[in-house]
């Protein structure tokens, strides 16, 4: 669902950031339209980790991009004094380590059985959940249909790990929640580009719920892609796919 970005690399700093780059060194490189660069983006947040956003163009990645990661040339990327960290769910299992001082809350649970469960549920939705949601996105005809049931197949056995909870995380978010995140913003966008519906409060009580406290939490929304800009690069790529120019 991400799509590809039109736009050049640009760098954006907050006023408190320059005194703390010379302190920690921390740079994101990602896309403003990554669910996986907002994964990062809301942890450093919950941290209360400042940071150098350089946005990058995915049709022409920068050379530092490139430099610091060789292997998948993908974003995101965290670099933290100068050393490379890639793979979002790694990068968010290394900030809430790196920062991990009794003045920061955790991200992952405490309980080691509970940190389990949690990597287990995130791996769950990546491989399940995350293609389920791209075939509704590019998906027509009876190939949506079928799509649009295997998504919620899966979000119905997510569905079960809130367990009656306020967040995944309990009562406030934590790693799974992060990790899952995306989903909230980007599926109500897909329904609506696609024209069906995924998640209503009718058929998915809990996960509809959960999509409305995700968002309003301050960390969060406060990171959220413009809707009106983020609608309008996925109404383009979804006919892109659809027509078959891009693959």
């Amino acid at each position: 669902m991400l799509m590809l970005n039109p736009y050049q690399p640009v760098t954006v700093m907050s006023s408190s950031e320059s005194s703390a780059m010379a302190k920690q060194g921390v740079k994101l490189f990602s896309m403003w339209a990554s669910p996986f660069g907002l994964r990062v983006e809301w942890a450093l947040r919950l941290k209360g980790v400042d940071y150098l956003y350089i946005n990058e163009d995915l049709h022409n990645k920068s050379p530092e991009l490139l430099r610091f990661n060789p292997v998948t040339k993908k974003i995101p990327v965290l670099v933290h004094g100068g050393r490379p960290i890639a793979e979002s769910l790694v990068i968010i299992e290394y900030i809430d380590e790196a920062w991990s001082d009794g003045a920061r809350r955790p991200i992952f649970p405490q309980d080691p059985f509970d940190r389990a469960q949690a990597r287990f549920w995130a791996k769950f939705a990546d491989d399940r959940i995350l293609p389920a949601t791209f075939s509704v996105y590019s998906g027509t005809g009876e190939e949506l249909r079928k799509a649009v049931e295997e998504l919620q197949e899966a979000l119905k056995t997510l569905e079960g790990a809130l367990g009656g909870k306020k967040f995944f995380g309990g009562e406030e978010i934590g790693y799974l929640d992060i990790a899952v995140g995306w989903l909230a913003y980007w599926i109500p966008m897909i329904e609506e580009l696609a024209g069906v519906t995924v998640v209503s409060r009718e058929n998915f009580q809990a996960i509809h719920e959960w999509f409305e406290r995700f968002l309003e939490e301050e960390a969060v929304k406060e990171k959220l892609p413009p809707k009106e800009k983020m609608y309008a690069l996925n109404r383009a790529r979804r006919e892109q796919l659809i027509s078959g120019e891009v693959s």
